[in-house]
């Protein structure tokens, strides 16, 4: 019964993109840190994973969801900013870290509000 609930399309969708924020976040840090080493690549969420995902919701296809895992590649649109060959422009960096924290706060009150309200129906309180 409980695992219908985890396994519907709009939670796994939800916990996917979660994922991709953590994911995401990881590569950010990857770059800042990396933010001055030569001929260092930048890397984000593949652009693949994106795609995958809103085809998965769109279909509303569990499996798929379940399946999908995020994954950090080599950012091909990414030009070298200096002699060096770094790909990493630290203004942009602290941009996308931001953006991508705002991201992963509203997609885990998602979740958490997700989970309340199972928590509610099934003890009888707020």
């Amino acid at each position: 019964m409980i695992d219908a609930i985890f396994n519907q399309p709009g939670y796994l969708g939800a916990k996917r993109m979660l994922d991709a924020t953590a994911a995401r976040h990881d590569a950010i840090a990857a770059n800042i840190a990396n933010a001055e080493t030569p001929r260092y690549q930048r890397v984000d969420l593949a652009p693949s994973f994106r795609s995958e995902l809103q085809s998965a919701l769109a279909g509303q296809d569990s499996a798929r969801l379940g399946s999908l895992r995020p994954q950090i590649a080599k950012d091909p649109r990414a030009l070298p900013v200096n002699r060096d060959g770094n790909t990493v422009n630290l203004e942009h960096e602290l941009v996308e870290l931001g953006q991508n924290t705002l991201e992963y706060t509203v997609q885990s009150r998602i979740i958490t509000g997700a989970l309340a309200k199972l928590r509610m129906a099934i003890t009888g309180k707020s």
